[in-house]
């Protein structure tokens, strides 16, 4: 017997095409103790799909959030310093931009440890995030920044506006795509924003995804891969209007996109239909553009496979950098485990001494690395690689070489 098809998240048709199917994979924050290595480990299907009447991409099987978001998060954003600096110059950027001052609001979903509201508060502007995740939500507090624990939506943001929170500037960064219910999550927003305030929300870009191969960008904790064309039908549901778009490079390319009520003052940027219309010209709303993705995935796969196995075959050691989620997808989607990879470094204490979901890859130190002096460092955060190659620079020393994975397998010496 068939399944019946799952409806779309965002327009309720059904869902017959496939975009990029990864097969069964663990929750890619759900790092292994040592003490529990001998446990078995709970895989889930890791399937997106396109709705072919609104275009959204999405996992066809949806995890509950409360698997990803908890008092054990490992991630925290302040461990990148390029992600600081770039948290920084978006606060100078809308304080200028808005004239934000003492008597502001500024409110931001999914505000992790305090990594970005922490530039608020230093200025004077005051500022609140909302976080689920206990210890992230802690390590916000320390800083200062003034933390509720808790998930947005329409319930929780009609809780917070009979609490008296109304803002001025109402931000989320690469938040929009955790969100099981973008409809409870996007209309949530009005609750909480003053007539003529803005909406920020950034997020990686579909377009980019698709063109430069960014499959390992799928996970369980990404329940969509947006577009501006899949979106702007779900804000005007919810009563906002999108008056500008900022291209970034951030996470191998994102889109910030501006929000507001719909009878706001702000004035609609040409940057709007540009978008749209490049979102057109790279062919997002022509069913061949995403069945294609999947071979395009496989033939990646199939070459990191033959690579790494040949330099283990000529006695090479291979390490890797970086703990992240998207290494998580790219090792379980690709079979690569610790007979492949001896270790891999990361400079959060949270995921040092675990071992990797599914590859159970054991996760170290960055000094890890100069003291064993690998030949390849596969550097899995492909989106901070100059950062982490400046990190590291000190490879070249014993001919150590980077690879990487994205947008093909290549070597820097």
């Amino acid at each position: 017997m068939s399944t019946p098809a799952r409806p779309c998240r965002a327009c309720g048709a059904a869902l017959h095409h496939s975009f990029a199917d990864l097969g069964l994979s663990p929750v890619s924050n759900a790092f292994v103790a040592p003490d529990k290595a001998a446990d078995g480990e709970m895989f889930y299907p890791l399937h997106a799909m396109v709705c072919a009447g609104c275009w959204l991409v999405q996992l066809a099987d949806a995890t509950r959030a409360e698997l990803h978001f908890h008092a054990n998060y490992v991630y925290f954003s302040s461990f990148s310093s390029s992600w600081l600096a770039h948290a920084r110059a978006y606060v100078d950027q809308m304080t200028a931009r808005l004239g934000l001052d003492g008597t502001s609001r500024v409110m931001e979903i999914a505000s992790n440890d305090g990594y970005l509201l922490q530039y608020f508060v230093q200025a004077g502007i005051p500022a609140i995030g909302i976080e689920p995740s206990g210890n992230t939500a802690a390590a916000a507090r320390a800083r200062g920044v003034d933390t509720r624990e808790l998930f947005f939506h329409r319930a929780s943001a009609s809780a917070l506006a009979a609490q008296g929170e109304q803002v001025d500037l109402l931000l989320g960064n690469n938040v929009l795509a955790h969100v099981p219910d973008l409809h409870d999550f996007v209309g949530a927003m009005p609750a909480v924003m003053k007539p003529q305030a803005v909406v920020t929300l950034e997020f990686p870009h579909l377009l980019r995804l698709i063109a430069d191969q960014q499959f390992d960008t799928i996970y369980h904790e990404h329940y969509s891969y947006l577009s501006l064309t899949a979106l702007m039908p779900i804000f005007a549901r919810a009563g906002l209007r999108v008056f500008d778009i900022e291209h970034l490079a951030t996470h191998g390319g994102s889109l910030r996109v501006y929000a507001c009520l719909q009878a706001a003052a702000h004035a609609t940027t040409a940057q709007v239909a540009a978008c749209l219309e490049q979102e057109q010209a790279a062919g997002l709303m022509r069913l061949d553009t995403y069945t294609g993705f999947g071979e395009r995935m496989r033939a990646t796969k199939r070459a990191l496979q033959r690579f790494l196995i040949d330099a283990k075959d000529q006695g090479k050691r291979i390490a890797a950098y970086g703990a992240a989620a998207k290494g998580n997808t790219l090792l379980n989607y690709c079979g690569i485990g610790a007979d492949i990879i001896d270790y891999v470094v990361d400079s959060n204490p949270a995921k040092q001494g675990r071992l990797l979901p599914g590859s159970r890859i054991p996760v170290r130190a960055p000094d890890a690395v100069f003291e064993t002096r690998p030949d390849y460092l596969l550097i899995l955060p492909w989106n901070i690689k100059e950062e982490l190659m400046s990190q590291m620079a000190g490879i070249r020393g014993w001919g150590g070489q980077f690879l990487l994975a994205n947008p093909h397998i290549h070597v820097v010496a």
